[in-house]
């Protein structure tokens, strides 16, 4: 797994049962942070010519190949029966019936020799979704537990079963726009949200930042690179107002978001917080203050923080196995429910 805000891949090696429901155990996990040349390379993909991006799709598949070698070895694992890989997101226009995500299956296998299921996505764009987010069936068949599952990632986004069916939307720009104004700093990142803790919030941007957002409410669409970079992007270059309050006025918005979102479902929700957002301790305290009683933010073990996404990937690729949806019209808009995935090396 790799994120939008890149901070390196996420391997996770996991065991899946069923017996009257799915349980899972992540038996190890890793995540290899991205040299800057590899950063670099993602970041700016889109730019490139098609015979460019050609030739990196195959070289990143095989570099991920080459790290799940790694992992294998290092790890001592045996009897792996296939690799399930989400890739790095570089163009997402369902508007436009494709999704692409960087890295060739057929390149993940040649470099590590194992079967490989990867491209999630597409099909469900093509049956007119949005192939986004793909991450709630795993929360209802494995995090069951909780009212509402939330990824806190470079986009926060949220899952929960309502009125008998599943339902779950991409919410804000989240870590992609903290990492943003951290890195004009020479900071990777806001650790804990410290640098916006010392903000404040200026209105103006606030205002505009809602505006971006309210735009999205009514279809509640996936949300990608190319709405940051149109929208967002240059209400956080205004060199007018300091990093430290673009940081507290962004993680505000983002709180807020993020809250009235849940409360849309009702009071009383049991919240399980996950991605690296989940660490950041000034945006738990803003979104604890704004839900008051009416919502139980619960962060969890710290691998459960760090590869939830990529366990859930896994088992999304154990659906494919048996052909069972890993892809649901109620959260996507599709046509119909799909088992997406394309399967190299079977």
């Amino acid at each position: 797994m790799s994120g939008t805000s890149l901070d390196g891949v996420d391997i996770a090696y996991c065991t899946f049962r069923y017996d009257t429901g799915w349980s899972f155990e992540l038996e190890a996990a890793q995540t290899i942070s991205y040299s800057s040349t590899w950063s670099n390379k993602l970041k700016n993909a889109h730019t490139l010519s098609a015979e460019k991006l050609l030739a990196l799709d195959a070289e990143y598949g095989s570099y991920l190949g080459k790290l799940c070698e790694s992992f294998i070895k290092k790890h001592k694992i045996e009897g792996l029966h296939f690799i399930a890989s989400h890739g790095h997101t570089i163009f997402h226009q369902p508007k436009n019936k494709f999704t692409y995500q960087l890295g060739n299956g057929n390149a993940l296998h040649a470099a590590s020799s194992f079967p490989v299921i990867y491209d999630f996505r597409s099909l469900d764009v093509l049956y007119g979704g949005q192939g986004a987010p793909l991450v709630p069936v795993g929360d209802k068949l494995l995090f069951h537990e909780y009212d509402v599952c939330l990824n806190l990632g470079g986009i926060a986004n949220l899952s929960l079963d309502h009125k008998k069916e599943r339902v779950a939307y991409d919410v804000c720009f989240l870590n992609m726009g903290l990492n943003y104004l951290a890195q004009s700093m020479n900071k990777k990142f806001d650790a804990d949200g410290a640098l916006a803790a010392k903000g404040e919030i200026n209105s103006s941007l606030l205002k505009r930042l809602n505006q971006v957002y309210a735009s999205t409410h009514a279809k509640r669409p996936s949300l990608g690179r190319e709405l940051f970079e149109a929208k967002i992007k240059k209400l956080l270059d205004d060199r007018k107002i300091s990093t430290a309050d673009k940081l507290r006025t962004f993680t505000e918005s983002a709180a807020a978001e993020i809250v009235t979102a849940i409360k849309k479902y009702g009071k009383g929700k049991t919240v399980l917080c996950s991605g690296g957002g989940a660490f950041n301790s000034f945006l738990i305290y803003r979104m604890v203050e704004l839900a008051g009683d009416d919502i139980t933010f619960v962060i969890p073990d710290e691998a459960i923080i760090n590869f939830k996404e990529a366990i859930v990937f896994a088992f999304l690729g154990v659906l494919r196995i048996r052909n069972e949806a890993n892809s649901l019209k109620s959260v996507t808009g599709a046509s119909r429910d799909s088992s997406g995935g394309v399967m190299a090396g079977f």
